[in-house]
């Protein structure tokens, strides 16, 4: 039996959820500028995710936030095209089949709100993370779509719902 489960972020989850996006970002040596490290978004995941077509999910386990992941509309990109956004784990979650889960709960909550596409960035060298998107059918980009903001992120992904 699993310790952790996945669920909709919780307004308490705010701070929680910051700190391990940052703290993975730092970990992997991510540039602070131009990814989502720097995100106004970051400190307020609840409200940012509290609208129409879009949902962020935790995952907890014996009372912490180990990690998450987003869906939310592709900014300046065409409708029915979403974006999987900020997911991430601590080491604790990495390697238990955590992260297909949370895979398939974000692409199941997409498919249910209409989306056809999903989108996504990375960066080359989160190779666990590439390997993860590629067995759940995501196909790499040549260019980026939509506006993120993520100039940094330099590896693009899309998968049909």
């Amino acid at each position: 039996m699993s310790s952790y489960k996945i669920r909709e972020i919780q307004p308490k989850d705010n701070q929680q959820v910051a700190e391990v996006v940052r703290k993975v970002l730092v970990e992997m040596g991510v540039p602070k500028v131009g990814t989502a490290y720097e995100d106004k978004s970051l400190d307020d995941m609840y409200s940012t995710y509290d609208h129409p077509g879009m949902n962020y999910f935790v995952v907890e386990e014996n009372g912490k936030l180990i990690g998450g992941c987003g869906i939310a509309p592709l900014s300046g990109a065409e409708t029915g095209i979403c974006e999987l956004q900020k997911m991430y784990f601590l080491p604790e979650a990495r390697g238990r089949g955590i992260g297909a889960e949370m895979m398939k709960t974000c692409l199941n909550y997409a498919k249910k709100e209409g989306y056809k596409q999903c989108y996504l960035e990375t960066l080359p060298y989160m190779e666990h993370a590439r390997k993860l998107y590629g067995r759940s059918g995501f196909l790499s980009l040549e260019k980026p779509m939509g506006d993120t903001g993520h100039y940094n992120c330099t590896m693009w992904m899309i998968k049909d719902l």
